[in-house]
């Protein structure tokens, strides 16, 4: 092991009960995990991968497909990721290169993913919904050099001027070659990766919500170190036993560290679901016991807002993760008095911070402060800065999180001027959360800074009226956004989707919020909608929405 406690964990003059100091303005992690976070014999986080296979039995499985039982157990994961990579060199993938792979969820996702890395390249997951144009751009960005596409998704990729390789054999093109063909006809070979640790092994590009989609560049030592924290916190509240569900996107940093990566290297089961749904999730649940859910917020509202028609029969079930977006603290109360046997806890991460942050290491702590995220994960340091000043705050005090930690990104791909726009010299990202840490040092998430509604001179959360909103037993699903005004600058406008059947009103919904937030926060317009738009990880796409109050500014909105 590279170093020891005392030189990771310094003797520094702070609070033991927030970890704030008050010379440096910084938060420490209360958690203490004494292994350095950075790679020291295993640089290529597929080679730390494939080293903790071989500590799982051969015969286990390592992922289950939902939809058809098919078993791919570790002994087969290791061979086939090893098979891949062979034959990915002998066709000419070099340390260096970047491959585009679009697929949805897929037993074979880990494996694609994995043997890539292991030849030293990069990958760079696309957004299987994206239209062709997106994907196009994101592989002149990436700098692609080859695609791997799932079989019903290549015709996205008809633009490109790359090779296109298939994840698995085409009904309807024979000639095409597969990822599933290489593995089958190649050896497994054992070899030593040439990556180093501060190699790129992963671009991701963000959901552009608040702007322009960028590629984030998280390396080797980036990925291994959330790994790192992935075992931990399943040594400290899970059971190796476990068998989890995964259908949060594996293109998503959420589920590419939980499915295609960090489960495997801790020795779990998972069962894959190439998407969310709701009865397909609760056949799952029964049919494999699943123990383990790692989720978004608007899976707990379809589960709570299920009108009895799809049976819910969580019995086995023990656990939820959620994180990637808010979760309104009704909903959290709301889930643990419907399932009181559940543990629900909050986690959260940035992509640019490779999905790590915060955690609840304690299912006690999570039911005394639901509307936290938890504390910051080892390693991890913070500062809340007040957004006017520019000056670091307190305890109990609202400013932008900043974050410094082995996770945290490398940088933007080709964009120095949104790199230093994010990350500081000394290496802090500035997540553009607004945020305060308690007195025990738990992170409350009060809202994305971009998203703050100006209202005479007073800023509005939108995630704190939509929790109000979600409250009324006629909503299902709501979100607020800006409208720009000529006398208060800006007021906030709710959009909201209804029970069906239900006789709602935009004034009723104005008079529901009104009694329950100061005067300056009302809800001023409503608009009714079929459903709020969101990205694959939960968040909401406020642009979408601003968009159509710019559409029709006159109506009744």
């Amino acid at each position: 092991m590279a170093g020891n406690e005392s030189e990771l964990f310094p003797q520094l003059d702070h609070d033991k009960r927030s970890g704030f100091c008050r010379q440096t303005g910084t938060y420490h992690s209360l958690h203490r995990l004494p292994l350095d976070p950075n790679p020291s014999e295993v640089s290529n986080v597929a080679a730390f991968v494939l080293s903790n296979l071989l500590d799982v039995a051969g015969e286990k499985p390592a992922f289950i497909d939902a939809a058809t039982g098919y078993v791919l157990t570790y002994y087969h994961l290791r061979r086939s990721v090893l098979s891949l990579a062979t034959a990915l060199r002998s066709l000419g993938l070099r340390p260096g290169n970047t491959v585009l792979l679009l697929s949805p969820n897929s037993i074979i996702y880990p494996v694609v993913t994995l043997g890539i890395l292991v030849t030293g390249a990069a990958v760079s997951p696309a957004n299987p919904v994206n239209t062709p144009a997106e994907i196009e751009k994101q592989a002149l960005d990436s700098g692609a050099v080859l695609a791997i596409s799932a079989p019903d998704l290549a015709h996205k990729l008809a633009s490109l001027s790359i090779p296109i390789l298939l994840t698995t054999r085409s009904p309807s093109d024979e000639s095409a070659l597969s990822a599933e063909e290489l593995i089958e006809g190649a050896d497994p070979e054992e070899v030593t990766s040439p990556s180093t640790a501060s190699d790129v092994a992963v671009l991701l590009y963000s959901s552009g919500t608040t702007g322009a989609s960028k590629g984030v560049k998280l390396t080797h030592a980036n990925l291994i170190a959330t790994l790192k924290l992935l075992k931990w916190t399943v040594d400290v509240s899970s059971a190796r036993d476990d068998v989890y569900l995964g259908f949060l996107p594996m293109f998503h940093v959420y589920g590419l560290a939980f499915f295609a990566l960090g489960l495997p290297s801790v020795g779990t089961t998972t069962v894959v679901m190439s998407r969310f749904e709701l009865q397909a999730m609760m056949e799952a649940v029964e049919r494999f016991k699943i123990s383990n859910i790692p989720a978004v917020p608007p899976v707990l509202v379809a589960m709570l807002k299920n009108d009895g028609e799809i049976k819910l029969d969580l019995s086995n079930l023990r656990r939820i993760i959620t994180g990637a977006a808010a979760l309104a603290p009704a909903t959290g109360r709301e889930f643990r008095r419907r399932f009181p046997w559940v543990e629900l806890r909050q986690g959260y991460g940035l992509t640019e911070s490779s999905g790590a942050a915060t955690y609840f290491a304690a299912s006690e702590e999570a039911k005394k402060r639901e509307e936290a995220v938890g504390r910051l994960l080892p390693w991890f340091e913070a500062r809340v800065v007040d957004v006017a000043s520019g000056k670091t705050v307190g305890p109990g005090e609202e400013g932008e999180l900043w974050l410094k930690g082995p996770t945290v990104m490398a940088g933007y791909l080709g964009n120095d001027v949104a790199t230093s726009e994010t990350l500081d010299r000394d290496g802090w990202l500035r997540t553009g959360d607004l945020v305060f840490i308690d007195e025990d040092g738990f992170v409350y998430i009060v809202d994305r800074i971009k998203e703050l509604i100006k209202h005479n001179g007073y800023q509005v959360a939108p995630a704190e009226l939509e929790a109000v909103l979600v409250r009324h037993p006629d909503i299902l699903d709501a979100a607020v956004v800006p409208m720009e005004d000529e006398e208060s600058g800006q007021i906030p406008v709710a959009f909201v989707v209804k029970l069906a059947g239900s006789e709602l009103t935009s004034e009723d919904v104005i008079q529901f919020v009104a009694g329950q937030v100061a005067p300056y926060k009302k809800i001023r317009r409503v608009g009714f909608i079929n459903a709020i738009p969101r990205s694959m990880a939960g968040k909401i796409l406020r642009k979408q929405l601003v968009a159509l109050i710019k559409q029709a500014p006159h109506s009744k909105l």
